[in-house]
This record gives C-alpha cells, sequence and structure tokens, in this order.
C-alpha cells in the first residue's frame, strides 16, 4: 500500500496527469482493489484520450469487477487509439481480452 499512498499524496498535492492517474489505477489493480482503480483509470483516459495502455488497464479493472459491457467499450476505444498511433501490439492484446469478453457472452 506504500506505492499507493505516496501516489495519492502526489494527487492531494495537485500532480494531476494522465500518468499519475495510470499510477494509480495500476497500484490499486495490483493490490486487488479493481473499484477504487477505475476512477482514476476513467480520469486517465479522459485526461489523455490516446492513453492506450490506460485503456486496457480500464478495461481489466472493468472485467475483474463484471463489468463486461463497460469493459468491452473501453476495449474498442482502446483498440481503435491504438491502432491509430501505431501501437499494434496493444491493440492486438486488446482484442484478444474484447474477444474473451464477447465469447463469454457480454455482447451486447
Amino acid at each position: 500500500m506504500n506505492r499507493i499512498a505516496s501516489l495519492e499524496r502526489l494527487l492531494a498535492q495537485g500532480q494531476d496527469n494522465a500518468l499519475l492517474r495510470y499510477g494509480l489505477g495500476s497500484a490499486y489493480l495490483q493490490a486487488g482493489q479493481a473499484a477504487e482503480a477505475v476512477p482514476h483509470l476513467r480520469r486517465a483516459v479522459e485526461q489523455n484520450p490516446q492513453y492506450s495502455a490506460a485503456w486496457k488497464l480500464l478495461g481489466k479493472a472493468l472485467t475483474a469487477l463484471g463489468r463486461a459491457e463497460e469493459a468491452m467499450a473501453a476495449y474498442r476505444q482502446g483498440i481503435a487509439v491504438a491502432e491509430a498511433r501505431g501501437d499494434k501490439q496493444a491493440a492486438r492484446e486488446m482484442a484478444v481480452f474484447l474477444r474473451r469478453l464477447e465469447q463469454a457472452g457480454g455482447d451486447g
């Protein structure tokens, strides 16, 4: 929790940017706290809509919470962003995660 505390401290001091939000989201997700990760990851993609890694992590966090529809939307947006940026690896990874969710029956 030390990493989370130090990142939260930076945020409280007014250092709010996509990288910090991504770091917080990642730290919460690694700590098994997906519900706490989601708002930070959503803020990261609001601050930088071209941040494909944040879209991918947002999809993972939403999947962990059983929010398949929202996760698929995040993956679709992330794939579009990654493809536009030429980030083929991230696009491929998100496509795999998206396909798994669709096959699990969450394709609304």
